[in-house]
């Protein structure tokens, strides 16, 4: 059994999925708080299956993940459960410490206990932003030095300082993953692309930082997912691999090329003040994952983005629910008055 966590969020659901498909006889157990980003809707249609079983709970808990593991025989941990959003740990940071650092090292610890005889593989999910921000030109290789700018990337990069010391330490077969922006279906409509094209949608302001210059590397959610997978099943414990589309775009980029697939005017464009600390530029080299274990992102960014706007349009409904109550107050705090 794989357990995976955060498998109701964006990219978490998107893996159980693919694990559903390409390995139907692996059973996976999926442990999700059920937190603003967190949504059974996106596990729908797999209703009855009996290889997905859910569990919903916090990681951080320590009793509720050492039973999980004394109840069923874990072989694999597949680790997205993370509070993600910049602009919330700006907001919040203690939230973070608690899911992304405490809720890590629970993990770690109920695994260690687990497969103190052996075996076992654990596969940390983490992001390009632990490593802080690039000049103009190069790209973050896995030896680059973490500097992160945030509360959020710093919870990250404690995380994964947390996984090399257990691994290090008791020889735990951890393996860490870091990948760029991701992008596809189901993603929680705060990240910059489901914000502008629901916003877009309803003709409504498109908000901006700064001067929309800030550029970041886009790769779509599924060939993430399938790196995952080859790291689950071929990566080498103690590694660490980073993981690109090799899409690098500005964010206003982005945001003209939504706006001309709605057929919209930038005049629904509105600058705002930039965010504290915001990384300038991110770009990840991902050359020891397509050489060790032969991953190459299939989905073109022309098709995949294209893709992405059209599941919207049909999904308008699945984000209306979603852009109510709390998140609508959090869209307040973080843009008006800015």
């Amino acid at each position: 059994m794989i357990l995976v966590t955060g498998g109701c969020g964006f990219i978490g659901s998107n893996f159980v999925h693919l694990l559903r498909r390409e390995r139907p006889d692996e059973p996976v157990l999926n442990l999700d708080r059920l937190t603003y980003a967190g949504n059974l809707e996106n596990l729908l249609d797999l209703e009855g299956d009996a290889g997905h079983r859910f569990v919903r709970g916090d990681v951080a808990d320590a009793d509720l993940v050492a039973g999980l593991f004394a109840r069923h025989e874990i072989r694999a941990v597949v680790h997205f459960a993370a509070e993600s959003h910049v602009d919330r740990s700006l907001l919040g940071p203690g939230a973070f410490v608690h899911s992304n650092v405490a809720g890590t090292q629970v993990l770690l610890e109920a695994a260690r206990r687990a497969w103190d005889g052996g075996g076992g593989r654990f596969v940390m999910i983490s992001t390009d932003e632990v490593y802080g921000s690039l000049g103009p030109a190069g790209s973050f290789t896995e030896d680059t030095p973490l500097d992160p700018s945030s509360p959020y990337s710093a919870s990250k990069a404690a995380a994964d300082l947390f996984c090399g010391a257990y691994h290090r330490t008791w020889g735990l077969p951890v393996i860490i993953t870091r990948c760029s922006n991701n992008y596809g279906p189901w993603q929680f409509p705060e990240k910059l692309i489901p914000l502008m094209i629901q916003r877009a949608s309803r003709g409504e302001s498109l908000p901006v930082y700064g001067d929309g210059l800030h550029v970041r590397d886009w790769i779509h959610v599924e060939d993430h997912c399938r790196a995952v997978l080859a790291v689950l099943e071929s990566g080498a414990p103690g590694r660490v691999y980073n993981i690109g589309g090799g899409n690098e775009r500005p964010n206003l980029e982005i945001v003209r090329l939504i706006l001309r697939a709605l057929d919209r005017s930038e005049e629904l464009i509105a600058f705002v003040a930039d965010r504290p600390g915001h990384d300038r530029r991110y770009a990840m080299d991902s050359s020891r994952i397509r050489r060790e274990l032969g991953w190459e992102p299939c989905v073109p960014f022309e098709q995949g983005i294209a893709e992405t706007i059209r599941w919207y349009a049909d999904h308008r409904d699945w984000w209306e629910r979603i852009i109510s109550g709390e998140y609508r107050e959090y869209y307040a705090r973080q843009y008006e008055g800015r």
